[in-house]
């Protein structure tokens, strides 16, 4: 994977970002693998403009794909073993620079953790769960803008009934959604972009955390990312010029 340092450094400049999100900034960035640290954009290590990435020594602090704070400075890193090709790399690390960005606008709508652990997995909620979250996904991927909305109708519906039974637990999932959403979306632009497939297999294959039954229940809050990601897509979609510069 060392071989694709110089063209992350190459894809990863403000113009590109500004593709994936209006007003996306670029925080430090670090590749690892078992031995180096390869460290990016760090206003620490940025005085010598003849040097692409300055090369460390891991330590433990590099564990992970999450953005930590590295010399007091948001760095977003990313362990480059855990992927083969480049556009899984890529958009991860693009990933976690929202999360960078995220961070220096001074995001604060992040959820309460402890609410996952006693989250409510009662028969009902589940299955109304994911009820709603195959018409969220019908709703983008239908075209008839009367069905679309029939789609939207149900979703929102479910939601509500939900949030009647289970109020503060489904703040908790909209919160992530919230976060994870846009970062997922940012992710999901720069993986099409890079990759061979097509938009339509790139599409299904970031909806298994959506509609996967298991994969919805086995694990509330990464399932939340999927349908963060797609509120995000239908914004896009039927509200043009949603992001101007805004979080989601």
């Amino acid at each position: 994977m060392s071989h694709y340092l110089n063209r992350m450094a190459e894809d990863l400049v403000k113009a590109k970002l500004e593709n994936y999100w209006s007003g996306f900034e670029l925080v430090a960035y670090a590749l690892y693998d078992k031995r180096n640290v390869y460290l990016f954009n760090h206003p620490k290590f940025s005085n010598n403009p003849q040097c692409t990435y300055h090369i460390l020594s891991w330590d433990i602090q590099f564990t992970g794909d999450t953005i930590i704070l590295y010399e007091e400075y948001p760095t977003a890193i990313v362990n480059m073993d855990s992927y083969e090709d480049y556009e899984d790399l890529y958009s991860i690390v693009v990933h976690e620079l929202f999360h960078g960005y995220q961070y220096i606008k001074d995001e604060k709508r992040f959820p309460d953790e402890m609410m996952g652990i006693t989250y409510p997995l009662s028969k009902e909620n589940v299955e109304l769960r994911n009820l709603e979250r195959t018409n969220l996904y019908h709703a983008l991927l239908e075209n008839n803008i009367i069905k679309k909305k029939q789609y939207l109708n149900a979703f929102i519906a479910l939601r509500e009934k939900r949030a009647a039974w289970i109020e503060e637990y489904l703040t908790y999932e909209k919160l992530i959604e919230t976060i994870e959403g846009p970062a997922w979306y940012v992710e999901i632009r720069a993986y099409s972009e890079k990759s061979p497939l097509d938009y339509h297999s790139v599409l299904k294959k970031y909806a298994q955390q959506l509609i996967n039954k298991y994969e919805s229940t086995s694990s509330i809050r990464s399932s939340c990312y999927g349908s963060g990601l797609f509120m995000c897509l239908l914004l896009e979609e039927l509200s043009p010029g949603w992001l101007d510069g805004k979080f989601f």
